[in-house]
């Protein structure tokens, strides 16, 4: 193995035609590439080349010797362009995990382009709340939502998302108007009950007016989509991400409730194992997501209500 450098060496030698013209290829001195060629023969044991002062010609040895040592170096440069091929054009399998939550048209329509435009792409999607390892899991990308305790993986911002509290028409004619936060203290409330969430609700309001809420839930579930289903239903009040709802509240199915009150935007990240050395795959994806997650889709929901 100590060798190949020197067998490299050799084979340019051979197809130059001199060391000097090798030594240009290969962006060495004439001299150090001499001394390639007499390290490697005096492991061998074996004179590969006859030298004189208008030509080199190869010895019996050294004629066998060039034809692996060109093998070999062409076999190296077809790893080289394939690693080139990686690094400029997304290709393989692109491994990404996300929430539940995402599960439905929002990643779908997001990665939709990326099928349709790089044939040798292909996807494998895992859907966890949990965290995963993405190392142990091979994962070169995941979608993380809110603070992230992992800092040795790489995050890069894709979105603000705002979360919007909401309610069916049937549950919100079976109690009394809700017109302050105080007011939800009283009404079946659907809450998540993964530790990221077990805190307080931090309204702004308008005049600079904050509220500060802590409301024991009627159904708790570690999944959005089922909390969503429940608040669909008529089963209570909910706090939704609002491009996941944005659907049902232009289409009456859900109805927002206190629009002159905010709670605090939460961050959407990319995150991959490492910074440096990303794949075209990542990249692409990563814009892919930011693109759609952000952008025009942010610009939506902060419209008024």
């Amino acid at each position: 193995m100590d060798n190949l450098k020197g067998m490299a060496v050799f084979a340019t030698v051979v197809a130059r035609g001199s060391m000097a013209a090798a030594a240009e290829s290969l962006g060495m001195t004439p001299s150090a590439v001499s001394q390639q060629i007499r390290k490697l023969e005096a492991h061998a044991q074996v004179t590969l080349l006859h030298r004189t002062t208008r030509k080199l010609t190869l010895t019996e040895a050294g004629e066998a010797f060039y034809r692996s040592c060109a093998q070999m170096l062409a076999i190296a440069e077809e790893a080289e362009q394939r690693l080139g091929e990686w690094r400029e054009a997304p290709v393989g399998e692109l491994r990404l995990a996300a929430p539940v939550g995402f599960s439905g048209k929002l990643i779908t329509e997001a990665l939709r382009p990326l099928l349709e435009n790089h044939r040798q792409l292909r996807l494998q999607l895992f859907f966890h709340d949990e965290q995963i390892d993405l190392i142990g899991q091979r994962i070169d990308l995941a979608i993380r939502v809110g603070s992230l305790s992992d800092s040795s993986l790489v995050a890069r911002h894709l979105a603000e998302w705002n979360n919007v509290i909401c309610a069916a028409p049937a549950y919100l004619r079976r109690i009394p108007p809700i017109e302050h936060p105080q007011q939800l203290q009283g009404v079946d409330w659907l809450a998540l009950n993964t530790v990221a969430h077990h805190g307080y609700l931090n309204f702004s309001g308008p005049d600079g007016e904050g509220c500060k809420l802590r409301l024991e839930p009627r159904v708790a579930a570690n999944s959005m989509i089922a909390l969503r289903q429940f608040t669909l239903d008529g089963l209570g009040i909910s706090a939704q991400p609002e491009p996941e709802v944005r659907e049902a509240l232009e289409e009456g199915r859900l109805l927002r409730l206190l629009p002159q009150w905010t709670l605090p935007p939460f961050g959407i990240y990319a995150v991959t194992p490492r910074r440096d050395a990303q794949p075209a795959k990542v990249k692409v994806a990563i814009e892919a997501l930011r693109r759609h997650l952000g952008g025009s889709a942010l610009l939506r929901f902060q419209a008024p209500v």
